[in-house]
């Protein structure tokens, strides 16, 4: 499903009213029908308070409350303006309540009463919001919070931007919010995901090929969507036909995570995994691995990899390697960042890139784009910002432009962690909305690596292999924190829940 920012929406709206003749009002009334029936159907309470700013989606608060007072609620309306600042669309249906007899108040200014025992449906503002909301309506805003009343928002809570979740100075925290058409970013980004509660996306009849027009770039992923991804696992095949992955990383004290980049390679369907580390640590990797084989490289002496090891891992890769995975507990020497940008622009086959291996490439963008082959970078915020220079609280406020910029920059696939996940390639960035807190664990981002490689590895590319990745990794610490609880889980854990989200996957088809 396409995701849009505020101006993308009241581009659709434009030209639903404008290129296919649909009213405004009829809009409208489709909108607000669509709240009170979602009202209708979630909550019991009967006692209704619409607080109604001055614009259309004051005008869809007002179409809520008449619909509901025609079920036999009891409405009662506040409209933060005076009548004549109203918008059009917004006037003619004040006139229809008036003529419903609900009870109206022009004022910021609720009175102590009204709010006991109510339903607060938040029409304020929509979501072409540009300014911080200051004032009369900021004390509004914390008295309906501090009420502790159910609130429905209309399209997106007050005070949320809708193009990076942000909090506009003071935003309303709904429970539920009622959006029309499709989702808005400020739905899906931290803060304004905290503050949106259960979206419900309505259809009000905009054009479905408005809706899914190409020119919009940014959507969120669906089960039934990654299905279609995963590879086919033919009858007549053996450990060949599932690729060979290269796990390279691995320095003294951080041995686990090349190991579990490298079971996640397996339990995503590779056919083989060879896992590449300093030839000091290989007694320590030897006796953990079962399914895995050991590849020694040139060690410095101190656990980490030489420069020289790039010649060994050509000479490797060029004889059976079908992907590489990077990084994994690599350690940053220098030896180590001349290894990584040499090796990068050597390569003639897929790779994913992640920890160690984007921390060498600090502040050198330039490598990324001497990369000829299809290359997957999996940074976290941290990784992030060293590798472009930025603070971690712009990369978050960026979190899906960024990555956009960068991929086209680049040519590669950028997955940039975090909540949500964002997948950027080729002008295109999706949205993943699987995981949980109980992943917020060293070492969940190297099973992330692993499961991507083992995709990679049996003939997807970059992109599809991020996409289907990220969503099947967050589903796994999903099914794993419902056995194991938001606390306990661990990354190494996850890899046995892999099983679990494939087979969940597979039974979507």
């Amino acid at each position: 499903m396409k995701v849009v920012t505020g101006s993308e929406m009241a581009e659709i709206d434009r030209k639903a009213i404008e290129e296919y003749g649909i009213p405004s009002l009829r809009l409208m009334e489709n909108a607000g029908r669509a709240v009170a029936e979602v009202i209708r159907r979630s909550y019991k309470k009967k006692k209704i308070i619409v607080i109604a700013g001055p614009g259309n989606n004051g005008g869809d608060g007002l179409v809520t409350a008449r619909h509901l007072k025609k079920r036999g609620y009891s409405v009662k309306v506040y409209i933060t303006s005076s009548e004549d600042k109203l918008s059009n669309d917004c006037r003619i249906q004040l006139e229809r309540v008036k003529k419903l007899k609900i009870p109206i108040q022009f004022s910021t200014e609720i009175k102590g009463d009204d709010l006991k025992d109510s339903l607060v449906v938040d029409a304020l503002f929509g979501t072409g919001l540009k300014r911080e909301i200051k004032g009369d309506i900021c004390q509004l805003i914390e008295k309906i919070n501090e009420s502790m009343r159910p609130v429905v928002s209309v399209d997106i809570p007050s005070g949320i931007s809708s193009d990076d979740g942000s909090i506009m100075g003071k935003a309303i925290r709904a429970h539920t919010t009622v959006t029309f058409g499709l989702p808005k970013r400020g739905h899906l980004l931290y803060p304004g995901r905290e503050f949106t509660g259960n979206l419900h996306i309505e259809d009000i009849g905009f054009p479905e090929e408005l809706l899914k027009s190409e020119d919009l770039k940014v959507e969120v992923l669906e089960k039934g969507y990654i299905s279609g991804l995963l590879p086919e696992r033919k009858r007549y095949s053996h450990k060949g036909s599932y690729g060979h992955v290269l796990v390279i990383g691995g320095s003294k004290g951080k041995t686990g995570a090349v190991l579990m980049t490298a079971r996640a390679c397996l339990r995503s369907g590779a056919g083989l995994v060879t896992i590449g580390v300093p030839e000091g640590l290989i007694p320590s990797i030897q006796c953990s691995v079962i399914d895995e084989m050991c590849l020694p490289l040139p060690d410095r002496g101190d656990g980490t990899i030489k420069e020289d090891a790039l010649e060994d891992v050509i000479r490797f890769t060029e004889k059976r390697i079908t992907t590489l995975a990077i990084g994994p507990g690599l350690g940053v020497t220098e030896d180590t960042k001349r290894f990584i940008k040499r090796l990068i622009k050597s390569l003639n086959i897929p790779f994913v890139l992640d920890a160690d291996g984007i921390n060498c490439l600090q502040g050198d963008m330039e490598s990324l784009k001497e990369i000829r082959v299809d290359a997957v970078l999996t940074p976290h915020p941290g990784e992030m910002a060293r590798l472009t220079g930025m603070a971690k609280d712009i990369i978050e406020k960026r979190r899906i432009d960024l990555p956009l910029e960068l991929s086209r920059e680049t040519d590669v696939t950028i997955v940039l962690k975090g909540v949500p996940t964002v997948i950027a390639s080729k002008g295109k960035a999706y949205l993943n909305p699987t995981g949980n807190p109980a992943m917020a664990k060293a070492g969940s981002g190297d099973v992330l690596t692993g499961v991507i490689a083992g995709l990679m590895a049996q003939g997807l590319p970059g992109i599809k292999a991020a996409i289907a990745g990220v969503y099947i990794h967050g589903l796994a610490g999903e099914i794993g924190a419902k056995e194991r609880g938001p606390y306990s889980l661990l990354a190494s854990e996850m890899i046995e829940y892999l099983s679990a989200a494939f087979k969940e996957i597979i039974s979507n088809e």
